[in-house]
């Protein structure tokens, strides 16, 4: 549908028409609620976890993007703008157009930021042809190429610090890329390291292990409780640090894959919304409710809440299915019950057709889709079918209308 001229008032608006913005809007258009409206400056809606397998060479980018208008549920708004600020003592939002526009409930989920800048000499380093990531979609295309590029040197892939959205992407393509050129024959002359910020390999242990299987097989170099310090484009070299500061050490790259860390958007961060315990500026919210501590007519979901699940699109699904029950009993004049269960999924690419699909809670113990089946967790074709064809046709066909 067309956007539409921001008017005065709505019942219930959302800021962010993703992932979560649409879908949770759709939910609430289901259980009756009505005059809902979204505001997102964006004209195309992309599918972002086909980015990874973008970067790794098997799917194309056409396939990821649809029509922002299109998309959008049936019986609910679009305005195409962008939020600048929000006043959560007069219940209102300005957009970048200057318009202002009052809600009765607001939905806050505009997604992550990436701070490119955060880490000296990656912004610089990321315009050159050595250097791509997966967390945009130019930059995965990019990443395709670069890969596939390769047939000797020293290639890099990092995972920063902190909060990141589906912060283990970064390695979906790595083990795609050398199922790549052990096809072709030239693994054997790539040094491929992986830097990650913890301890282990994901951090949770049946996960670990089936990565651990797969760094073994593939012969990647990993650097546990480490991270890209500095990037030196001109001299193609990175600093990477130990995170307890002990020790540093510069590494040359011929390709370099990294993620940037990532934090809440600066307009939002700048807002009374923040929490004020989080430096990166995240939505405060009750992590059951999503509801925030103190504005009970804003809401919270997705990277840019400051829960305590792993970011990730899975956990999505799960925090509009809470949040669309708590606000509609709100809006009935009841309290909201519905608790969510810190949910998070990783679908790991280890070939270029085997996924390992990792659910987990917020205390990272294993929480499968299927009940007592901690077997899915393992590597296997059906996962990777799963993820990247089921999925993707779920998401446009159900998810975004509020349907699954």
């Amino acid at each position: 549908m067309p956007s539409e001229r921001p008017s005065s008032f709505h019942r219930v608006l959302v800021i962010g028409g993703g992932n979560g913005g649409l879908s949770v809007a759709g939910r609430l258009r289901r259980q009756g609620v009505t005059d809902i409206v979204v505001i997102e400056p964006r004209t195309e809606h992309l599918y972002k976890p086909l980015f990874s397998y973008i970067a790794g060479g098997t799917a194309r980018a056409k396939e990821v993007i649809r029509d922002q208008g299109a998309v959008t549920p049936k019986g609910v708004s679009w305005i195409r703008d962008a939020v600048t600020a929000i006043d959560p003592e007069t219940s209102s939002v300005t957009l970048a157009t200057g318009a202002t526009v009052r809600y009765e409930h607001l939905i806050v989920c505009p997604g992550i930021q990436q701070d490119w800048d955060a880490v000296p000499g990656l912004a610089e380093a990321v315009s050159t042809p050595e250097v791509a990531s997966n967390y945009t979609l130019d930059l995965a295309v990019k990443t395709s190429h670069l890969l596939q590029d390769v047939t000797r040197g020293t290639v890099v892939f990092a995972q920063p610090p902190g909060p990141a959205s589906c912060a283990g992407a970064i390695q979906k393509p790595m083990y795609q890329a050398c199922a790549y050129w052990r096809a072709r024959g030239v693994l054997q002359d790539i040094r491929v390291v992986l830097v990650v910020p913890d301890a282990t390999v994901y951090g949770v242990p049946e996960v670990d292990r089936e990565l651990d299987r797969k760094i073994a097989e593939y012969g990647i170099e990993l650097n546990t409780a480490s991270t890209v310090a500095e990037v030196d484009a001109a001299a193609r070299t990175v600093l990477v640090a130990r995170s307890d500061g002990r020790r540093t050490r510069r590494l040359e790259y011929d390709a370099l894959v990294i993620e940037p860390p990532q934090s809440a958007p600066d307009w939002l961060a700048a807002t009374a919304l923040a929490d004020p315990s989080d430096e990166r500026g995240f939505v405060e919210v009750d992590p059951r409710t999503l509801r925030h501590r103190r504005y009970p007519n804003v809401w919270a979901l997705g990277d840019a809440a400051a829960t305590t699940n792993s970011k990730s699109g899975g956990a999505l699904r799960k925090q509009t299915m809470v949040l669309a029950k708590n606000l509609t009993a709100v809006l009935r004049g009841r309290r909201p019950s519905a608790r969510y269960d810190g949910y998070g999924v990783c679908p790991f690419t280890v070939s270029r057709s085997t996924v390992v699909f990792a659910e987990f809670d917020d205390e990272l113990r294993l929480q499968p889709s299927v009940p007592f089946w901690h077997g899915l967790v393992r590597e296997r074709r059906l996962t990777w079918f799963l993820d990247r064809h089921v999925l993707p046709w779920v998401y446009w066909n159900l998810i975004l209308q509020g349907r699954a």
